[in-house]
């Protein structure tokens, strides 16, 4: 009997150079990539090549380019005969996930992730701030820590052991204060641009609900469990609601392990650049997980069919 398998999907944070190595192999790769710099005025493919960090990290480029290589990653994986019983996505990653599960086309999917980072990048331009791992505490001593603390949020939990802080410049220095108090063993700075996933991110959130509001959703041919209510969902109106409020939501992404495993499936498979997943969902009991950047899809099969 076949072990049931999801796929996810990594957000920023976890892009790299080559990252579009999985994509360039499919026919039309050209094409989403000429795309995505045309939307984006950007020339992702040097980026994505050839890049400083700095230039990786920019919201504008690392979302699309992320964007592509989740599905990419994702388009081979199934071509190779991997049939996924539910689909998630950390932050950008659900935005693959629904392309993956046909809510919208990858052409669709990838004008909204170029007009996504251009409103977050835009936001976070005019509300300076940044993210960071809090690692070793558990989210409940780093709420009792912050409590208090002005302009700071807690923006992903994202296993245990490791949750994610967003705010102010401000609020992050005084809860990196508050949380080595309380014992935290590390506070790394994240390689983002922006404080994600926080009331502060709101005008970016208004206007993409605008803009999702006009788009064409379908019905996912594939659960996708998002960030904001990580429950398998195949309804178009509640995808988009969901999405709607993700930019200034918390990423509840241990629950979303936990509702995985809860349906059966004990197999993941990381589809995009690098294993931060992998290694995240590792850590939570009755989960197995593989990142397809350092897999050979067929010994993967042999798991899936063991």
């Amino acid at each position: 009997m076949s072990r049931r398998v999801a796929l996810v999907f990594p957000g920023q944070g976890s892009q790299h150079i080559g990252m579009l190595s999985d994509l360039a192999l499919l026919e039309g790769a050209d094409r989403l990539i000429d795309a995505a710099e045309g939307l984006s005025g950007l020339p992702l493919r040097h980026i994505a090549e050839a890049a400083k960090p700095e230039q990786l990290a920019d919201t504008r480029a690392a979302q699309p380019l992320l964007y592509l290589a989740g599905w990419g990653a994702a388009t081979r994986a199934l071509s190779a005969g991997i049939a996924p019983s539910a689909l998630a996505g950390h932050s950008l990653g659900e935005l693959a996930a629904l392309a993956v599960a046909g809510v919208y086309s990858v052409e669709a999917g990838l004008e909204l992730v170029v007009e996504r980072a251009r409103l977050m990048a835009a936001t976070a331009a005019q509300t300076p701030g940044g993210m960071a791992a809090v690692l070793g505490l558990e989210p409940d001593v780093i709420r009792a820590a912050l409590d208090g603390v002005d302009g700071i949020w807690v923006a992903n939990d994202n296993s245990p052991g490791q949750t994610v802080i967003s705010g102010t410049p401000e609020g992050l220095e005084a809860a990196t204060a508050a949380l080595s108090e309380a014992g935290a063993r590390r506070i790394v700075p994240l390689a983002v641009a922006g404080p994600f996933h926080s009331p502060l991110m709101r005008p970016a959130a208004d206007r993409f609900a605008d803009l999702l509001a006009a788009a064409t959703f379908s019905d996912a041919a594939i659960p996708v469990l998002q960030n904001t209510d990580p429950t398998p969902a195949t309804d178009a109106q509640a995808i988009r609601r969901r999405l709607a409020s993700q930019i200034v939501s918390p990423v509840r992404w241990v629950e979303t392990m936990e509702s995985l495993r809860a349906s059966g499936i004990s197999l993941l498979l990381e589809c995009g650049p690098g294993a931060v997943l992998t290694g995240l969902a590792r850590r939570v009991d009755g989960l197995e997980a593989f990142a397809i950047e350092q897999t050979d899809i067929r010994a993967f099969r042999a798991e899936v069919d063991a």
